[in-house]
């Protein structure tokens, strides 16, 4: 099937224009998740790779204590990554994790604030819940970003992301759907229970749950000739996924103008395929990526150093090397880089977009473990008579603010600019022959 026929073919919900608004920033998508759990009346469901134990975390937490209260009758699920809940922070030593926050929080308030982790494989490292959207009443509020100060900007530090509200109750039911069948009694335990199984006693239900998230989709209606604005919902884990098969298709598709925005500077081989074949074709690229110092995992000199530091300055090498092979459509114009950087914040937004039509929202950072380890989602906005570009345009500007262009690959710097911890670490990698298998589970 030819691109343009996939994407054709692909089942989504009518919508209205006027029912997707986007939120322009952290604060302001903290100030509507907080107003919106307090006025739900029927249910709430929050997805995200993790709910944080510290001031934003506990805010949305009372929040939905509150509302419980307020209505008992109200459905409240939270659904979290079960490895991350039950860690510490990377380089934190060793801690109880948010699974003990959650249990003490249950047992304080005496309320049935349904807290799951999911485990999406039977270690972390091979892949976690990487799903995005939450659903309040019939609301769907989409975005990358988990819960935590720096996400939800609680105090001086944000963590750039994108935000979506989907007003449209068909699309609601559908993810709500989708997370009432992920869950299981036994391969999705309860976190905010005493006595959660080791996941090594889960490792048989982890891998059927597994299996079932392959051949699992959204529910939706299909395609039919001459529809106007639609929202299309795509789920993907495992390679050549719907999820993955889109975002191939998008850019094999484009004809003028292809955007992507990405964090993590790391695009698997079909991706990077599809970039220099559409370059090829004419079509003008356009790549919005974070800053080293813009990416979470960077460590700012004099701060203790930990492996996970040396990640930004892989990511940067993978671009310096990427724009070094393509500086000719850099000069001419038709490739375009913006590298993003706020000072003292970071850039998490991720997502493609496709001449006047495509939108694409996502968590997947567009990388090898997005497209082949993860559980991944993403919602296609395809308008096919541009009833929907001025909110796409206004989205687009705020993510390049600031994002200046790149002129020259010699704008990153040089390797040799590393700092002495880094360059050793990532000489190891490579002298190691492990770099290509790191980059893969990154």
């Amino acid at each position: 099937m030819n691109p343009h026929s996939l994407l054709a073919a692909l089942p989504g919900f009518a919508i209205a224009p006027h029912a997707i608004q986007v939120l322009p920033d952290a604060a302001a998508y903290r100030t509507c998740l907080l107003e919106r759990i307090a006025s739900a009346t029927r249910r709430i469901v929050i997805v995200a790779l993790y709910l944080q134990q510290d001031e934003a975390g506990q805010e949305v937490l009372d929040a939905l204590y509150q509302a419980k209260a307020r209505r008992p009758s109200l459905e409240i699920t939270v659904v979290v990554d079960w490895f991350r809940a039950r860690r510490g922070l990377l380089g934190a030593g060793r801690q109880p994790g948010n699974a003990a926050w959650y249990q003490a929080q249950r047992e304080l308030h005496g309320l049935d604030v349904v807290i799951h982790g999911v485990p999406v494989q039977t270690r972390e490292l091979f892949g976690v819940l990487h799903l995005k959207g939450s659903v309040i009443d019939d609301c769907v509020l989409y975005t990358g970003a988990s819960l935590n100060n720096v996400y939800l900007h609680r105090f001086e530090r944000y963590r750039l992301d994108r935000y979506h509200l989907f007003d449209c109750p068909a699309l609601a039911d559908a993810m709500v759907d989708v997370v009432q069948r992920l869950l299981h009694h036994t391969a999705t335990p309860r976190l905010d229970l005493p006595d959660a199984p080791p996941t090594r006693r889960l490792r048989g239900d982890i891998r059927r749950l597994r299996a079932r998230l392959r051949r699992m989709l959204y529910d939706a209606p299909a395609a039919t000739p001459g529809q106007g604005l639609r929202v299309i919902p795509l789920l993907g884990v495992g390679r050549g996924n719907p999820l993955n098969r889109t975002v191939c298709a998008l850019l094999a598709a484009a004809e003028s103008q292809v955007i992507i925005s990405t964090p993590y500077f790391n695009p698997p081989r079909l991706v990077m395929r599809e970039i220099d074949q559409a370059l090829a074709r004419g079509v003008n690229v356009e790549l919005i990526v974070g800053h080293r110092t813009a990416n979470d995992f960077y460590i700012a000199p004099g701060e203790p150093f930990s492996a996970s530091g040396a990640l930004p300055y892989l990511y940067e090498d993978n671009l310096r090397g990427f724009a070094r092979r393509r500086q000719a459509a850099i000069a001419s114009g038709q490739l375009q880089v913006r590298i993003w950087n706020d000072p003292g914040h970071t850039f998490h937004a991720k997502g493609v977009w496709v001449d006047l039509r495509y939108s694409l929202l996502t968590g997947n950072n567009l990388n090898p473990r997005g497209f082949n380890l993860d559980l991944e989602n993403g919602l296609l906005i395809d308008d096919p008579h541009g009833q929907w570009l001025a909110p796409r345009a206004q989205e687009l500007a705020g993510l390049r603010r600031h994002a200046p262009l790149l002129t020259s690959a010699a704008q990153l710097g040089e390797k040799a600019e590393h700092p002495k911890q880094v360059t050793k670490l990532l000489r190891r990698l490579r002298y190691s022959r492990l770099e290509p298998l790191i980059k893969r589970v990154l």
